[in-house]
């Protein structure tokens, strides 16, 4: 790799790390009171999947270890969000799906926190905005191979 591309990334990488920083801080401060960012983040997957998934799967979508991952469901269960159950064809494993209150909870964080994130595209420019999206995923998707 050349110093320009070794420039070029230590300059992507700063910026990703710390939008990624500054994001989390702004929208976890405008979450509805008791929501957590990683509370939302597992109601939103769950909501728009519709699909009843075991904690280990959600720990290997996220990339948590499933210690973090029981303990964010075990404080979404407290508080009604999602149902758990036992998976009946493995009485190993438990299944997860999203409650009526969790799909409520997630609407209103979503309304908490849409309209930071729509002025953050009209800042920036829906046209630039959309350019970066394609990198972005590509960049998600090559770091979330073969872990």
């Amino acid at each position: 790799m050349s110093d320009d591309a070794d420039k070029l990334a230590v300059a992507l990488f700063s910026e990703m790390l710390t939008a990624d920083q500054l994001v989390r801080a702004r929208l976890s401060r405008a979450l509805p009171k008791g929501m957590e960012l990683s509370h939302f983040i597992v109601l939103n997957y769950l909501a728009q999947h519709q699909v009843e998934r075991t904690p280990g799967e959600l720990a290997r979508v996220f990339h948590l270890t499933r210690g973090a991952m029981t303990n964010t469901l075990t404080k979404l269960e407290w508080a009604g969000h999602v149902h758990v159950r036992p998976d009946w064809d493995d009485a190993r494993r438990k299944r997860v799906a999203i409650s009526p209150a969790g799909l409520a909870a997630r609407e209103g964080a979503l309304a908490a926190i849409r309209p930071i994130m729509s002025q953050a595209v009209r800042e920036i420019g829906e046209d630039r905005v959309r350019a970066a999206i394609p990198v972005l995923r590509e960049m998600r998707m090559r770091f979330g191979e073969g872990e």
